[in-house]
């Protein structure tokens, strides 16, 4: 099964910079999406063969996501059940027979850490909520998680260490949602690869030069780690300051 998660800035920008040639080429059995930036109605975006599934924030232009699959799940939801958290568009959960797939656009938290409070809310509730659902089936994870792991997931660590996807604060939530029982699929198989990223800022020619970030993730249940075959990152895709990544299992 292959699976694939971007974070496209805004579906109807990509859509005129190649999305549909590469969702087309790589013919993924679930492809995610994050910062759609859409409200219902402004794409009709259809692939044969997929159920999609859209979930948008209350804010126009901002946020969002989707995700597009072959099988049909048994059942969808769009948020966690917190209504602080539910107004964004930032979840999507399909349940299948053996397992949960979760695409999730973890929110910033911005400039001089201005929104960090409610980050850290939201990483403990999100926390809380993939926990439950991996008490019953097992967990794939993926989206953009906003943070940067460790000093070799970014190209600049020493002068980003009290940025946003940096900080300490953050970097520990994600230490701890791995101890909660998730592994790093692309950290997995690839424990010690350096200038392996996923988002490169638009300014000081970043992509160009490589300067970039890995803060875009497939996550899975300990129960699964065995049955996965290989972590892709899509470095040389353009149409977003993301790439795409992918997951075989």
């Amino acid at each position: 099964m292959k699976l694939i998660s971007w974070n496209v800035n805004g579906i109807r920008a990509c859509l005129k910079k190649g999305f549909e040639d590469f969702f087309i080429n790589e013919d993924a059995d679930i492809f995610c999406l994050q910062e759609t930036k859409l409200s219902e109605g402004q794409v009709d975006l259809n692939f044969d063969g997929y159920d999609a599934y859209w979930n948008y924030a209350d804010k126009k232009g901002y946020s969002g996501t989707a995700v597009f699959t072959k099988k049909k799940p048994i059942s969808v939801e769009y948020n966690m059940g917190i209504e602080e958290h539910d107004r964004e568009g930032r979840l999507i959960k399909l349940e299948f027979e053996d397992y949960f797939l979760v695409n999730v656009y973890t929110p910033n938290s911005q400039k001089e850490l201005a929104r960090l409070d409610y980050r850290m809310k939201w990483e403990d509730d999100f926390r809380k909520y993939l926990s439950t659902l991996k008490e019953s089936k097992s967990v794939i994870l993926c989206g953009d998680l906003n943070v940067a792991h460790t000093e070799i997931d970014l190209k600049n660590p020493k002068t980003n260490k009290k940025n946003a996807g940096f900080s300490d604060d953050e970097r520990e939530k994600f230490r701890e949602l791995l101890k909660a029982g998730f592994v790093d699929s692309f950290r997995h198989f690839y424990p010690d690869v350096t200038g392996a990223y996923t988002w490169w800022s638009y300014m000081f020619n970043a992509r160009k030069n490589n300067a970039g970030w890995r803060i875009d993730y497939f996550l899975v249940s300990e129960s699964i780690k065995k049955e996965m075959g290989d972590a892709i990152i899509y470095s040389d895709v353009m149409g977003s300051d993301h790439c795409p990544i992918g997951l075989l299992i």
